[in-house]
C-alpha cells in the first residue's frame, strides 16, 4: 500500500527537495504541496493524505494552528502530523504535540530518517525525540493549557489498572513488545489496552496518548520508576 504525503512549507525549494525524496520511495508519494497553513488544511480535506509533513513555523496560518484545525475534524482522522521545526525544544512544537501532531522531527534530519518517520506515523504509532521531549513534557506539557484538559483526571478514572500501567509505561518510552516484557503478556494483548485507552481518552494516536498521561498526572516527569527511555 502506497503511503501518500502531503507537504507544507513555506519554502518551495525545500518542498520540492522533499518531494523528489519521497517520490524516489517504492512504498510513498507526495500527492500535493502547501505554502502556508491554511492551504494545508484546504488541500487535506480534498486529498485526504495519509500524513502531512508539516512545517511549524510558516507565514499566515502556522504550522500549529493547521495541525489543531486537521486533528479537530472527525472526517481527516486518518491523517496524521509530523511536525518539522528548527527547534526541537520549542514551546511551539509543544502546542502542536497537545493539537493532536504525531510527532515531530528537526529539519536536519538525513534522508533516510525522513522516509522511516513518515511511515512510523502513518502507521499510526509515535513519533517522538526522547532527549527532546523530555524537555518539552517538563516545560510544557505538564501544564495544561485550556478547559478541555481539565476533564482530563475524570476521563483517566475510566481506564483499567491494567490499561493505566499500559499507559504509564508507554509515556515513558516503552515500544509494545518491551511492555509485553514488562508485564508478561502478549504484544497483541498490549496493542488491545493501548487502543481501548485511545477510545476512552479521545486520543489520535499514541504521540496523544504520551501527552494525556502526562498532563492528567498519569506519570510525572520525574518519576523514579520511569527508568530510562531509548524511544517513544
Amino acid at each position: 500500500m502506497t503511503i501518500r504525503v502531503l507537504l507544507a512549507d513555506d519554502q518551495a525549494l525545500l518542498r520540492a527537495t522533499f518531494r523528489i525524496l519521497i517520490d524516489s520511495a517504492d512504498d510513498l508519494t507526495v500527492v500535493a504541496e502547501a505554502a502556508d497553513g491554511r492551504e494545508a488544511v484546504e488541500l487535506t480535506e480534498v486529498h485526504r493524505p495519509d500524513v502531512v509533513v508539516m512545517d511549524i513555523r510558516m507565514p499566515n496560518t502556522d504550522g500549529v494552528a493547521a495541525t489543531a484545525a486537521i486533528c479537530s475534524r472527525p472526517e481527516l482522522t486518518g491523517t496524521h502530523i509530523l511536525v518539522l521545526t528548527t527547534f526541537e525544544n520549542d514551546e511551539n512544537v509543544a502546542k502542536a504535540l497537545r493539537a493532536g501532531a504525531s510527532g515531530f522531527l528537526g529539519k536536519g534530519v538525513s534522508p533516510d530518517v525522513l522516509l522511516s518517520s513518515i511511515r512510523v506515523v502513518a502507521a499510526g504509532e509515535a513519533l517522538l525525540s526522547p532527549t527532546a521531549t523530555r524537555a518539552l513534557i517538563t516545560r510544557f506539557l505538564t501544564t495544561p493549557d485550556t478547559d478541555d484538559l481539565l476533564a482530563l483526571p475524570d476521563a483517566v478514572k475510566a481506564l483499567t489498572d491494567r490499561e493505566r500501567e499500559v499507559v504509564a509505561l508507554a509515556a515513558h518510552g516503552r515500544s509494545n513488545a518491551q511492555i509485553a516484557d514488562r508485564l508478561v503478556l502478549s504484544p497483541l494483548t498490549v496493542r488491545s489496552h493501548i487502543q481501548r485507552a485511545m477510545t476512552k481518552l479521545d486520543a489520535r494516536d499514541r504521540a496523544q496518548l504520551v501527552v494525556i498521561a502526562y498532563q492528567s498526572g498519569l506519570v510525572k516527569p520525574q518519576s523514579p520508576a520511569s527508568g530510562p527511555s531509548d524511544a517513544l
